[in-house]
């Protein structure tokens, strides 16, 4: 089989003796990038498809998850609580808190679930800290943290165009609620060591706002923590999805390219205790790299182009129903 593969080679081998020192230079370059690709295809297998799930017994006994009524987060407590880790679901409807917690009891009946009723737009006030540390210290063994609770845009619009309490919203819900959240937990997971996984990431948002920064500027966070605790058996990750199916995405069915809730979180959950920054859901870790492949101007304008027209779109519909 050897002495077959040196014999196709032969005549590659014999055209690069007799090229001039330019063609052998491009044509090493081009295998280091060949091998490189290659080298990233194998390794993209291994982690979405023969790298096995850690067991999260070892992580700790309770997940929190903020933003666990609906959508992704709900999807991420159902998840741990089907991988046998009691849950703490924090969100702001009392309702809708309970009507999770008995879904995820009627399902899982052997895990516990806690359940605290916060408004993270008022997570700067002293009384919804209090009440957060209290659940915190209730719990004591919290082994993973789902910062999932955030707001968006309704539609793609200006910063200067942006209502002043959307702007506050932006901020609290997806900067301070992460922030705080870390630090409640954070220092009960670095005493013990016992390689505990806190995870943050921008879940419930779409990539495309990448465009805006967002994700880049909570990434490096995440990996400046991530060193930062690295010695104390502390895992810090950040996930990145593209879109799913959720209401704040907008999306009502699921595809491959799309997917469920459930779905994307079963690839989340799967994915703690590896990477520091990554896109779980392989067809998602796809887009990405495509999307990274190309010119940072083509991209900034192929996006501006679609942010454009799907806002025409938005106040289109907005004055049809004014004038309804």
């Amino acid at each position: 089989m050897a002495d077959r593969v040196l014999e196709l080679l032969a005549p590659v081998q014999a055209a690069l003796e007799a090229s001039p020192l330019a063609v052998k230079i491009t044509a090493a370059v081009g295998c280091l990038v060949l091998s490189r690709l290659a080298l990233q295809v194998l390794g993209s297998v291994y982690t979405f498809f023969l790298r096995p799930a850690k067991s999260l017994k070892g992580f700790g006994q309770w997940g929190v998850v903020t933003g666990a009524t609906d959508g992704i987060g709900k999807a991420l407590a159902m998840e741990l609580a089907r991988k046998g880790m009691n849950v703490v679901l924090l969100s702001r409807t009392q309702s809708r808190l309970e009507a999770a917690r008995d879904e995820i009891l009627a399902k899982y009946p052997k895990v516990e679930v806690e359940i605290l009723a916060v408004d993270f737009n008022r997570v700067d006030e002293p009384s919804v800290r209090e009440a957060l540390q209290k659940k915190m210290d209730q719990v004591k063994d919290v082994g993973v943290l789902f910062n999932n609770v955030g707001v968006s845009y309704d539609f793609p619009e200006f910063f200067d165009q942006l209502p002043e309490d959307r702007v506050d919203s932006l901020i609290k819900l997806n900067v301070a609620a992460t922030t705080i959240m870390t630090k409640l937990v954070l220092p009960a997971q670095a005493r013990r060591g016992r390689q505990p996984e806190l995870r943050l990431g921008p879940h419930g948002r779409a990539a495309a706002q990448r465009i805006l920064g967002h994700q880049e500027v909570r990434g490096a966070a995440n990996a400046v923590l991530a060193a930062e605790y690295a010695a104390k058996n502390v895992h810090i990750q950040c996930h990145v999805p593209m879109f799913v199916s959720t209401k704040l995405a907008k999306i009502r069915h699921s595809s491959f390219m799309v997917p469920s809730p459930a779905t994307y979180a079963r690839a989340s959950v799967a994915q703690l205790g590896y990477d520091t920054l990554i896109s779980p859901y392989w067809p998602h870790a796809l887009q990405i790299w495509l999307y990274e492949s190309a010119p940072t101007w083509l991209l900034a304008k192929a996006a501006m182009m679609t942010h454009l027209s799907l806002r025409k779109r938005a106040l289109k519909k907005l004055e049809a129903k004014k004038n309804q």
